[in-house]
């Protein structure tokens, strides 16, 4: 599985690209907002830290203001990934996009059915959003399964990218399930990384080794 952070905050990206771990980026205008930089800055800037896909989502509703700034945007860099939402003006410019051989990342899908279409217009990714899906009494992650079993029946070559992650055991059942992607929250990410168990024996063996009195160096 692939990890992306989901997160515009520069600093924060640059500390999670120095892990090692990190394989892209996905971004959308109420993350460029609260990141407070103008989005082509913002997004020229993650890009140059990231050699994976980074997600840059139009703001235009139409199809033709959706090619319009998807064409501006992926001047930016190589690795840049057009955000787009999954409407039919969406799946016309994915469509478009992909044809012309750029990187679509199709967004906000609750559905199987709208996951099926993302496929067929040609996407890179789809982003179905477990997280909301929960948050109105649905088990988000049964979305996840469904796409999977309906994107392997077919060899459809889209990414599904498990997007709206809410805590640790999202990441864990996504990539049970077998999901190639996980956009991930800064927070989540480090989270993945804790244990108690693991400070209580880390703990442990540095006060053994201090009373040995020795130093390996």
């Amino acid at each position: 599985m692939r990890f992306f952070v989901d997160t515009a905050d520069v600093g924060e990206i640059r500390e999670l690209a120095a892990t090692g771990l990190l394989d892209g980026v996905t971004t959308n205008p109420s993350l460029v907002m609260k990141s407070g930089g103008k989005m082509a800055d913002v997004i020229a800037e993650i890009c140059s830290l990231v050699d994976g896909p980074v997600s840059a989502e139009v703001t235009a509703t139409d199809h033709e203001g959706m090619l319009k700034e998807a064409h501006y945007l992926r001047e930016i860099a190589d690795n840049v990934t057009i955000k787009v939402p999954l409407t039919v003006d969406g799946l016309k410019t994915c469509k478009l996009l992909s044809n012309e051989g750029t990187m679509v990342n199709v967004t906000l899908c609750f559905s199987p059915a709208q996951a099926l279409l993302a496929a067929k217009a040609g996407a890179s990714f789809i982003s179905p959003f477990v997280g909301r899906l929960d948050d109105i009494g649905h088990e988000g992650m049964d979305l996840i399964a469904e796409i999977i079993e309906i994107y392997d029946n077919y060899d459809f070559e889209t990414d599904v990218l498990v997007a709206s992650i809410r805590h640790t055991t999202h990441v864990v059942q996504a990539a049970k399930m077998g999901a190639d992607v996980a956009t991930i929250p800064p927070k989540i990410l480090w989270q993945l990384v804790k244990h108690p168990l693991t400070d209580k024996g880390l703990d442990a063996f540095l006060a053994d080794w201090a009373k040995t009195g020795q130093s390996i160096l």
